[in-house]
C-alpha cells in the first residue's frame, strides 16, 4: 500500500492480510468522517460523542417522566404500537436484532404451517451473512426459488417444484443491487404463495425506502405480507434495533421465543427512543432521498463516460431506493485506494463504501444518498468523478 507525502503521518507497512483490511477500513472511516462533504453521513460511524448527543436530542420527543422501561415496557411499546400503526399490523414487537427477529417470525411460523421450509433468495441476508443460522439455530430448511440476481416471479413461485411453509423476500433485495419488483410483480408473488397455502414473511430491513418505488403508503405494501421486519438503524439511523409486526397471535409466540433467544433485555430506552427520533425525524426526508439518488446515479454514468473510463454501470439504472450499485472495471484494492485518498486529498467522499470483487478485474460498491447528498448538485457529482478517475488513473498508471 503507498503512502504518499501530504497525507497524514507515516503509517507503518501491515504485516498481515488482516492488518492490511483493518488498516485500510480504518483509514476510510476517518477520511469519510473528517470529509467536509458526503453523500451520506452514517450515524453509527460517527464518534461515541456524536451517538449519545443524538441520543439526548432523541429524549426531547418523549415524557423523560415516565418510569424507565423494564424488559420491554414503557418507551420500548410506544414505540412497538407506532411501528404496528404504520405497516397497518395488530401488533408488534421489538427485538435486538434483525437476525433474531426473522428467526423467530420464521420459526413461529413452521410451526403453525407444520413446514420447517422456507423459500428465499440466496442473496437474501439469512443466507449471505448470518452463517446458516436458520438451519443452525432455528431449525428452518432454506430453498431458493431462484438463482437470477433478481426478484423472484410469481411462475417460479408457482411452479416450484417442493412445497414450502413460508417465501420470505427481501424488500429491496440488497446483494442483487437494492432492487424491487413492481407492485403488480409484488402482488403476483405473494398472491402465487398462498395459492400453495404458504404464508408471506417480508423482510424489511429497508421497507422504509421502499415505498416511493412502490407508490404505496407503508401500510399497503406490508398488507400484502403475513408479517413484516424493520430495522431501527440501517435507514433511520438509531442505535440499533429492529420490530417484527403482525397478527396478534404470531406476536404474542415471538415474544416467548424473544425471551427464549434472550432478545428481552433490560432497559432498552436508549435504542428505543432513538428508533422513535428516526421515524419522526428520517422516515418523512427518505422519498427526498430516492429522489436524489436517481439524480446522483444519472451523474455518475455520465461523468465517468465523459472522464473516458471504458465501462462503467450503475445498478439499478433508476435507482429503486436511495441506495444503489456502481461497477467499475479495475480491482477492488485500485479503487479503495483512489476513493480514500480523494476523501483525504480533497475533503469530498463520493465513493464511502468499501469495493469488493465482482469478477476479474471488475469490482463493486455501494452509493448510499442521505440528507448530506442533497446539497450536491448533478455537476458537483461530475466534478467529483473527474477527480476520482485522475487518482484512479494515478494508482493504475494510466
Amino acid at each position: 500500500m503507498s503512502d504518499r507525502a501530504g497525507r497524514g503521518e507515516e503509517r507503518a507497512e501491515p504485516t498481515t492480510e488482516e492488518e492490511r483490511i483493518l488498516g485500510r477500513r480504518k483509514r476510510r472511516i476517518d477520511a469519510n468522517r473528517n470529509a467536509e462533504r458526503a453523500l451520506a453521513r452514517l450515524g453509527f460511524l460517527g464518534p461515541l460523542r456524536e451517538r449519545l448527543a443524538f441520543v439526548q436530542e432523541a429524549a426531547e420527543l418523549y415524557d423523560l417522566d415516565e418510569a424507565s422501561d423494564m424488559y420491554g415496557t414503557g418507551v420500548v411499546e410506544t414505540l412497538e404500537k407506532r411501528v404496528a400503526g404504520l405497516l397497518g399490523k395488530e401488533a408488534a414487537a421489538f427485538f435486538p436484532t434483525g437476525t433474531m427477529a426473522q428467526q423467530v417470525a420464521l420459526r413461529c411460523w413452521a410451526g403453525r404451517t407444520g413446514n420447517p421450509t422456507v423459500a428465499l433468495h440466496p442473496l437474501a441476508h439469512p443466507e449471505v451473512h448470518e452463517r446458516d443460522a436458520f438451519s443452525q439455530v432455528a431449525g428452518l430448511r432454506p430453498v431458493h426459488v431462484t438463482t437470477e440476481p433478481r426478484q423472484p416471479t410469481a411462475d417460479e413461485v408457482r411452479d416450484f417444484p417442493e412445497p414450502f411453509g413460508t417465501l420470505m423476500l427481501e424488500l429491496p433485495l440488497r446483494d442483487a443491487g437494492f432492487v424491487l419488483p413492481s407492485w403488480e410483480e409484488l402482488s403476483a408473488v405473494a398472491e402465487a404463495a398462498r395459492e400453495r397455502d404458504a404464508v408471506v414473511h417480508f423482510d424489511g430491513a429497508r421497507l422504509w425506502e421502499s415505498a416511493p418505488h412502490f407508490g404505496r403508503p407503508l401500510d399497503e405494501i406490508a398488507d400484502l405480507a403475513d408479517s413484516v421486519y424493520v430495522s431501527f438503524y440501517k435507514s433511520l439511523d438509531a442505535l440499533g434495533g429492529a420490530a417484527l409486526a403482525g397478527p396478534k397471535t404470531l406476536i404474542d409466540k415471538a415474544k416467548t421465543w424473544r425471551h427464549r433467544y434472550g432478545g428481552t433485555v433490560f432497559q432498552q430506552f436508549p435504542t428505543a427512543l432513538t428508533a422513535l427520533a428516526g421515524l419522526d425525524r428520517e422516515l418523512p426526508r427518505l422519498p427526498a432521498y430516492v429522489a436524489h439518488a436517481r439524480v446522483v446515479a444519472e451523474a455518475l454514468r455520465e461523468g465517468f463516460a465523459a472522464a473516458g473510463v471504458p465501462w462503467t454501470r450503475v445498478h439499478p439504472e433508476r435507482p429503486h431506493t436511495n441506495e444503489f450499485q456502481v461497477w467499475l472495471p479495475y480491482d477492488p484494492d485500485t479503487l479503495a485506494e483512489a476513493a480514500i485518498r480523494q476523501s483525504e486529498e480533497t475533503s469530498t467522499a463520493l465513493f464511502a463504501n468499501p469495493w469488493d470483487t465482482k469478477g476479474p478485474g471488475l469490482a463493486v460498491t455501494e452509493v448510499y444518498v442521505r440528507a448530506a447528498g442533497l446539497e450536491w448538485t448533478a455537476e458537483d457529482v461530475k466534478t467529483a468523478v473527474t477527480n476520482f478517475v485522475t487518482r484512479l488513473k494515478e494508482e493504475t498508471g494510466g
